[in-house]
């Protein structure tokens, strides 16, 4: 064949197609950037039980889901992608909501989002070892220089004594956690779709939060503030499920490695909502441990994107 064939030759999407990508990913970014934020305001005055938060958002947005999902009557997951489900409601449904819950009631907003930035580049070497990339020394260097940065700012900037706190335990595993399930999330929703990944998990969950979420409520009978229930709406409705749709949406419209960077940008957003909406004071290291952990997790990601390979078919034909 000749190179100039159209049904041979490599083309970049058209740049509106990545404009709609990145729009979707900025959308899904902002709304996940209030996440720490809200859920902060939802349980520091301890009128909402950090386990009634983190359970309860699930079984309203599993809700949402299950209509979405009935409404456009989505093919249901077969054989081993039931337990792939399973791992992103495991990590995305259950672990990240209820850990970063009850972290949130020892910890300051600013603090989590600085820990919590260490998402990015820990979701990029799960994805390594789950899909069996082989990145340059690069990738792995910075990767481990992001863990490094994230843990000395905890034991630091937690107490001043050098040592971690039980919250930063539990911000730890919620990004461990939260990594594989959207490491595996991102390899199901290839074939089962973004949005639906997210809504079978949490129509998986549904059972055990609600199980969850009922002891919460005979435990400690949530008696809010307008202003508690208003943020745990928001964490029901847009963190579990519409911050997800745009999300996911962008991921799948592309590019995705340009659309993947952009969730750099939430750990500072959520710095600055926490400092705008809760008065939190930014200090200096705050800011400074924000950007060492981005700038780490920015350089992990962007060196296992690279530059994609063309299609074998774009290739002159022997």
């Amino acid at each position: 064949m000749k190179d100039q064939s159209s049904a041979t030759t490599y083309k970049p999407p058209p740049l509106s197609h990545s404009r709609a990508g990145l729009a979707w990913g900025c959308v899904g970014v902002l709304a996940f950037s209030l996440t720490v934020p809200f859920t902060r305001i939802a349980v520091q005055a301890g009128h909402l039980s950090a386990l009634f938060v983190g359970s309860a958002r699930a079984v309203v947005a599993a809700v949402i889901a299950a209509t979405a999902l009935a409404a456009t009557r989505s093919r249901r997951p077969t054989g081993r992608q039931w337990i792939s489900i399973g791992v992103v409601a495991a990590g995305a449904v259950l672990g990240f909501p209820v850990l970063t819950s009850f972290a949130m009631t020892h910890t300051p907003a600013s603090h989590g989002a600085v820990v919590i930035a260490l998402l990015p580049a820990t979701t990029a070497v799960v994805s390594v070892l789950r899909t069996g990339e082989r990145p340059s020394p690069t990738f792995w260097f910075a990767a481990a220089a992001g863990a490094v940065a994230a843990v000395a700012f905890a034991a630091v900037h937690g107490s001043g004594l050098g040592r971690l706190q039980p919250a930063d335990g539990l911000l730890f595993a919620a990004v461990l956690v939260c990594a594989v399930a959207y490491a595996e999330g991102g390899v199901l929703a290839r074939n089962l779709g973004a949005w639906q990944t997210i809504s079978w998990a949490l129509v998986v969950a549904a059972p055990i939060m609600t199980a969850l979420s009922s002891y919460a409520m005979v435990s400690q009978p949530p008696t809010g503030t307008p202003l508690e229930w208003a943020s745990f709406a928001y964490l029901c409705v847009v963190s579990m499920f519409l911050g997800f749709v745009a999300w996911y949406r962008g991921l799948a419209i592309g590019p995705l490695a340009q659309v993947s960077q952009i969730q750099l940008a939430q750990p500072i957003l959520s710095i600055g909502w926490a400092a705008l909406l809760l008065g939190e004071h930014i200090t200096a290291a705050t800011l400074a441990g924000g950007v060492t952990v981005v700038t780490c997790a920015l350089l992990a990601v962007r060196s296992r994107a690279g530059r994609p390979a063309l299609p074998t078919s774009s290739r002159r034909a022997c």
